[in-house]
């Protein structure tokens, strides 16, 4: 890609021409004029999306203030390039009220990514429910005093797919909700976390005519920032390694967390993107994920099996058109999988 083409590619994400994360770090020195002087907010800075956002805003020339919860876990975010003259890392607690608004002060946009997330809960309204949906308004609140141009809400697709109405659809596309009576009875407390958290999200905004979009990844993998483990991840990782033993009879959705990020600077940066956007690159059964892991790396001892003799969920469509439009060519699953085990090998989890 030539100087004019990285001129045009920095100044007009949303022309429709399809383009990769590294041609958009490639374009970052000329976005970066543009960006000068913009400052966005970034919840929960130092998460594994976040970081990788952060990463990218910093890149791209913007002034980024990130809340953060606990300084010590935060420090890799200092060493990004551009953070000593342009991140500003801020403790806010979730849940009290009005902890945001120093933050969002002043801010042109920003980036809500803060959201619990536990996979055995004993107490889901406290430990899941509440701190979601309360965490999310409280964000929200402060933007409204500030009266914040556009917000950008990392979801899920757990509060898109997890749906009778999937059965028999061909494909599953931002329109559809996952239900809220379906998931308390099956006890689906994270799914049901992130779309009570959504819901709720729409619901203020339009009340308060706020302008923001949601991003609904799906599993995501990719090269580490922080220093610790995140749960995807970690997922994959007990695979190569032997540790999981059985696999869950579930088709999933899978895809990098550059990717993600990249998303999210998308739909920022459009001043028409509207509603909410799916970030998928495939899905896959995690029986053929398995296969694929035991495929690209037949050094390690990857043992999963069916977790029982039930026949295999069949895997469904997630449309991601609407990112494509916008211009994000997703990387193969391949490839992130490849990053990710990189990454994971320097880290010394891997050998």
């Amino acid at each position: 890609m030539g100087w004019k083409g990285l001129r045009i590619l920095a100044a007009m994400p949303s022309l429709g021409v399809r383009f990769s994360s590294k041609e958009v770090r490639m374009a970052s020195q000329v976005q970066s004029y543009m960006a000068s002087g913009k400052t966005v907010c970034v919840t929960g800075a130092n998460g594994f999306i976040a970081s990788w956002l952060v990463k990218l805003l910093l890149e791209r020339g913007y002034t980024v203030k990130g809340t953060i919860r606990n300084a010590e876990k935060s420090k890799h975010l200092l060493n990004l390039p551009g953070a000593s003259e342009r991140l500003q890392l801020i403790e806010a607690d979730l849940l009290k009220p009005g902890a945001f608004d120093s933050a969002v002060q002043g801010c042109d946009g920003v980036f809500h990514t803060a959201s619990p997330f536990f996979y055995n809960v004993t107490d889901p309204d406290a430990e899941l429910l509440d701190p979601a949906v309360k965490g999310t308004l409280n964000v929200l609140e402060s933007c409204a005093k500030a009266r914040t141009k556009k917000i950008v809400l990392t979801s899920s697709v757990a509060a898109v797919a997890y749906t009778p109405k999937r059965i028999g659809a061909s494909v599953v596309d931002e329109s559809f909700f996952s239900d809220i009576d379906l998931c308390r009875k099956e006890q689906r407390w994270y799914v049901l976390s992130k779309t009570l958290a959504e819901l709720a999200a729409w619901d203020f905004v339009k009340e308060h005519n706020l302008n923001m979009v949601a991003v609904n990844p799906t599993m995501v993998l990719g090269p580490l920032l922080q220093a610790c483990m995140n749960s995807s991840n970690e997922l994959l990782l007990e695979y190569l390694n032997g540790t999981s033993k059985s696999f869950p009879n579930l088709a999933v959705g899978w895809v990098g967390v550059e990717d993600v990020a990249l998303a999210h600077l998308l739909v920022y940066e459009n001043p028409k993107s509207e509603g909410r956007y799916i970030c998928n690159e495939r899905v896959l059964h995690y029986g053929d994920f398995v296969s694929l892991l035991s495929k690209l790396y037949p050094q390690y001892p990857v043992v999963a099996k069916d977790a029982d003799d039930s026949p295999r969920i069949p895997a469904h469509e997630l449309s991601n058109e609407k990112l494509k439009n916008l211009g994000l060519t997703f990387r193969s699953l391949e490839e992130v999988v490849h990053e990710t085990v990189a990454c994971l090998k320097e880290l010394k989890y891997l050998e």
